[in-house]
């Protein structure tokens, strides 16, 4: 505010200076009136431009406004009364209600009225209205009080938006704190949890085989290193999620990552699982943060078909068509059941469906889950747009991406 009070200064200084200079007297008098306006419109071309720089030192210190009250006061004295320098006077109180408060505004008020009461003993015209003389001074006195109160409702606007922001900080912390254990959930879900399962389904087939006699020891050999594969599995992710996953490779292949998650589904589960690559377009390298999601997806549908849909067979298709990454997993078993939704699935307690919708939000990627074009099973389908990819990759994965 003060900053545009220096403004309007500047402009009536402007136009009031050619008066100003034709009324002094020639001389000691236009020597004075010429560095009057110098100095006058210099010390406001740099309040005006530098307020964050010279502000704080003429809060610091009153005595400046003051000298520039004093230099003001030859304009006017040369001038008249009766210019837009008139007007300059008429900001001083204000702007000393605005820095200084009500004292500062009463003192400059009284001082910018006295000198006009002066200026117009000066002039000519002695037999003006009182009425005429007291104008100005009134006005000043009335700009004062209004600095001054101008200063008390920015200073408690200043409390109300200081209180705002820690309100708001407590809120984006709660927020935060809420996203998070959201996060925490999806990943313990979706990684080691699932492989822990997997750890607890290979070692009942290891227990199975060992009570069977003439059991072939290769057998056996193959299913205890499928639960030694699988428990490093589970450290592996438990590790990652512990340290937040904040060192990660500069981008990730995901369509080779499917195809060998794919090879790894089929071999760890049985189900026979291919790996169909589609469209004509090469796949960018994605970055960490969104690949991360799209594999954590494309390996929840694999494991929902697994554990719940019993299938004969898994169909993964992947490639880059018109500007879309297109994702899909396609098993053959019993479907989703009639009249599915996610607020039922919360309310049940599964949330994998949940996970991987909101998963697929979180990198403006569209999912369908449902048969789609087929008469049985469930197609879990996924499009992503490569131009979102852009600003992704422009930046490094932070926390709050990652808790997306």
């Amino acid at each position: 505010m003060c900053r545009q009070v220096f403004g309007f200064r500047l402009a009536m200084i402007a136009l009031a200076a050619p008066a100003a200079l034709l009324n002094a007297s020639p001389g000691l008098g236009t020597r004075l009136i010429s560095a009057a306006v110098i100095v006058t419109f210099m010390a406001s071309y740099a309040l005006f431009r530098d307020w964050e720089r010279f502000g704080p030192l003429l809060l610091r210190h009153p005595t400046l406004l003051a000298a520039d009250t004093l230099f003001g006061s030859l304009l006017l004295v040369s001038a008249g009364p009766d210019t837009t320098l008139a007007y300059v006077s008429v900001c001083t109180p204000l702007l000393a209600g605005i820095a200084y408060s009500w004292r500062g505004a009463a003192c400059f008020a009284s001082l910018q009225s006295l000198i006009l009461l002066l200026v117009h003993a000066t002039t000519k015209d002695l037999h003006a209205a009182p009425a005429e003389t007291l104008l100005l001074p009134g006005f000043c006195v009335i700009t004062g009080a209004v600095g001054s109160s101008l200063r008390g409702l920015l200073l408690r606007f200043g409390t109300a938006t200081r209180a705002l922001a820690e309100v708001r900080a407590r809120l984006a912390a709660t927020e935060a704190v809420s996203a998070e254990r959201a996060r925490l959930a999806r990943e313990m879900h979706d990684t080691v949890a699932k492989t822990l399962y997997g750890v607890a389904l290979a070692a009942e087939g290891l227990a199975n085989s060992a009570a069977r006699s003439g059991t072939d020891p290769a057998l056996l050999r193959k299913q205890a290193e499928l639960v030694a594969r699988s428990a490093r599995r589970a450290a592996a992710e438990s590790r990652e999620l512990l340290a937040d996953l904040r060192r990660e490779p500069d981008g990730t292949d995901v369509l080779a990552e499917l195809s060998a998650r794919t090879r790894h589904f089929s071999t760890r589960t049985g189900v026979p699982a291919t790996y169909h690559p589609t469209g004509e377009q090469a796949a960018p390298v994605m970055p960490p943060a969104v690949a991360r999601q799209l594999l954590t997806i494309t390996g929840e549908a694999l494991e929902n078909a697994h554990r719940h849909a019993s299938p004969t067979r898994v169909d993964v298709r992947a490639g880059v068509e018109d500007g879309y990454l297109r994702i899909s997993v396609y098993d053959d078993g019993r479907g989703l059941p009639h009249g599915t939704t996610l607020d039922h699935l919360r309310r049940a307690g599964h949330f994998g469906l949940v996970g991987m919708v909101e998963r697929a939000a979180s990198v403006g990627a569209r999912i369908s889950i449902g048969p789609g074009a087929h008469t049985r099973g469930t197609e879990v389908s996924l499009e992503l747009p490569l131009a979102t990819l852009s600003p992704l990759r422009s930046t490094p994965p932070t926390s709050g991406e990652e808790a997306a």
